[in-house]
């Protein structure tokens, strides 16, 4: 019951990132994903790096980085050219293949097990994705497809590798999605300012947007994402990704006036239950290869300012 219990709340991540774009095509100004990307990750780090008064020490600095760029800095600006390019039923399938992406690199990193039961999940589960949010009017393009699958496989390495390095004696959770989260706007900051140049002026929608898409859509979800990596196999977090655009699709349902068809109702529950059932396949988490600190798991069990066992609010 407990695995489960971790699950859900793990779970309520990637259902806050499915609010993304109600939020941003009703709050936030047209056209600047990027300027979103560095107000969604720096504020949102920098706030968690002050509660948890904790910062990187020896290789922790360049591991941030690396992790912040994969999982923040590179997958940010990836997804949104791939959406810039292609109609959002196709960025949306391409981003529901990240679960096979983690499957292949958690056999070769972390050495878990590439279940076919979970393989039938990743397939089944985007599978269900694409009826829900593809169009017969999709047209293809080759550097939204690349852009797509690029943006996939870095948000699939960095959670792998989250999950390999796992943290440092005595630092929680909050800590890492601080640090992440920091690396990973100041990485976007000059992307942003060459493309998209000098930030736009802001209203109060505005400022509303960005407050929930940085306090609950990126600061608390991507801790829950993180904290849900340090005590679940990377599979089994992973499998939880196809709830962004079914809760998306459901949002534009019932706030957006945006009309469901059989298909994409069918869809849903068929990517809802390879979910659930992806979720069944897989067992407890093998500890990660050794390193020279401890486990997430005998983390998880410090007393730590991190509110690492605390009660979860992203």
């Amino acid at each position: 019951m407990k695995r489960f219990a971790t699950v859900a709340v793990t779970a309520l991540a990637p259902v806050s990132w499915g609010s993304t774009y109600a939020v941003a095509s009703e709050l936030l100004p047209p056209d600047r994903p990027l300027f979103t990307g560095v107000m969604r990750a720096l504020p949102a780090g920098l706030l968690l790096v002050a509660l948890s008064r904790t910062l990187p020490k020896g290789e922790w600095w360049w591991k941030s980085a690396v992790l912040g760029g994969l999982n923040i800095g590179a997958f940010f600006p990836l997804l949104f050219l791939s959406a810039y390019r292609l109609p959002g039923g196709v960025a949306a399938v391409l981003g529901s293949a990240g679960p096979l992406f983690v499957v292949g690199l958690a056999a070769l990193v972390l050495g878990e097990r590439a279940r076919l039961r979970t393989v039938l999940a990743a397939v089944v589960g985007a599978f269900g994705v694409s009826m829900v949010v593809l169009t017969a009017e999709a047209e293809l393009d080759l550097v939204g497809i690349v852009a797509g699958v690029v943006s996939s496989a870095s948000m699939a390495a960095g959670t792998v590798m989250t999950k390999r390095w796992g943290r440092p004696e005595g630092v929680g959770p909050l800590a890492m999605t601080g640090w992440q989260l920091t690396a990973g706007g100041l990485i976007i900051i000059p992307i942003a300012a060459i493309v998209e140049g000098a930030p736009p002026a802001l209203d109060g929608r505005a400022f509303l947007g960005y407050g929930y898409m940085m306090l609950i859509n990126t600061g608390i979800a991507y801790w829950l994402w993180f904290r849900g990596i340090g005590r679940l196999t990377a599979t089994s977090v992973t499998l939880l990704g196809p709830l962004s655009p079914l809760t998306a699709a459901a949002i534009g349902w019932a706030a957006l006036g945006q009309a469901l068809t059989p298909v994409q109702v069918t869809g849903m529950a068929i990517a809802f239950g390879a979910t659930v059932a992806g979720q069944l396949t897989i067992g407890a988490p093998r500890p990660p290869k050794t390193e020279s600190f401890s486990s997430p798991e005998k983390n998880d069990r410090n007393i730590s300012m991190d509110l690492t066992d605390g009660p979860v609010g992203r």
